[in-house]
């Protein structure tokens, strides 16, 4: 299997999926011409696509969508109340016929040959989803979006190879920044965003000895910046109740306006 982060970040998202035989995109909150070309860098085409699953309708995660979906007709994932929402708003264009496949969490269905399994996540969207992939014995997920994680969650984060993990905010850069007090409050609550700290400390309930690659990502272009994030995330690995060090694991920020490191595994 293969990950790539095409784009990640408050301003963006669209991340790569796939195997020798399987291609997948996780959103596309941008332009089809970027898409386009992160998936082209990976030496695949956007011909070659099995389909896109959609984590929320929030503009960030399906901007490009309804281009996408008119030139190469991929088929869209998501569920039912997603849906219902992008066809209520419209936000995105008239969609061909058919387009939608109604997903629904915690029921995996397949495509090719990896194994998708959607959970809820806790986010002011209408019905949100993260993304586990399975596929001859490897493991990953895409967890973004989530104001807050439970026992739920950090289940369905175990035994995987990798991760690409929302570090959105610095709980301190929130707190003085310029963003009006409704917004704060959004963010930092429970249907909001993980900050740098709360990352971290997921991660400490989940790392093992054969995680291979963690990807911190949906990060906020006014209230974080990737150094902070690496370091605090780092931090709270390193002094938190677990076995491991940060250096233990090869841990990088996917950046919002350029392609990440594809990692194999």
């Amino acid at each position: 299997m293969k990950l790539c982060s095409v784009a990640s970040g408050s301003s963006g998202n669209c991340i790569f999926v796939g195997s020798e035989h399987t291609s997948l995109l996780v959103d596309a909150g941008i332009s089809g011409k970027r898409t386009a070309a992160g998936v082209e860098a990976l030496d695949r085409s956007m011909q070659e696509l099995d389909g896109i699953l959609v984590t929320h309708e929030h503009s960030d995660h399906i901007r490009g969508l309804g281009v996408l979906a008119r030139k190469y007709k991929l088929p869209v994932y998501a569920t039912a109340g997603t849906i219902e929402e992008i066809l209520r708003t419209n936000p995105i264009g008239k969609l061909p016929e058919g387009i939608f496949h109604e997903i629904v969490p915690d029921q995996v269905f397949t495509l090719g040959d990896i194994d998708v399994y959607p959970f809820r996540i806790s986010h002011d969207a209408a019905e949100p989803v993260g993304y586990r992939f399975d596929c001859s014995g490897k493991h990953a997920a895409i967890a973004t979006d989530m104001g807050t994680y439970d026992h739920y969650i950090v289940d369905r984060l175990q035994g995987l190879d990798v991760l690409l993990l929302e570090s959105n905010h610095d709980e301190r850069m929130l707190e003085v920044g310029r963003y009006p007090y409704y917004l704060k409050r959004r963010i930092a609550g429970n249907s909001g965003h993980l900050s740098n700290e709360t990352a971290g400390r997921l991660l400490c309930e989940i790392l093992h000895d054969g995680i291979k690659e963690v990807f911190l990502g949906h990060l906020s272009q006014e209230n974080n910046y990737e150094d902070l994030a690496f370091e605090t995330v780092c931090s709270e690995i390193t002094m938190g109740e677990n076995p491991y060090r940060a250096a233990d694991f090869h841990i990088e920020v996917a950046h919002r306006d350029r392609i990440s490191e594809v990692v194999d595994f």
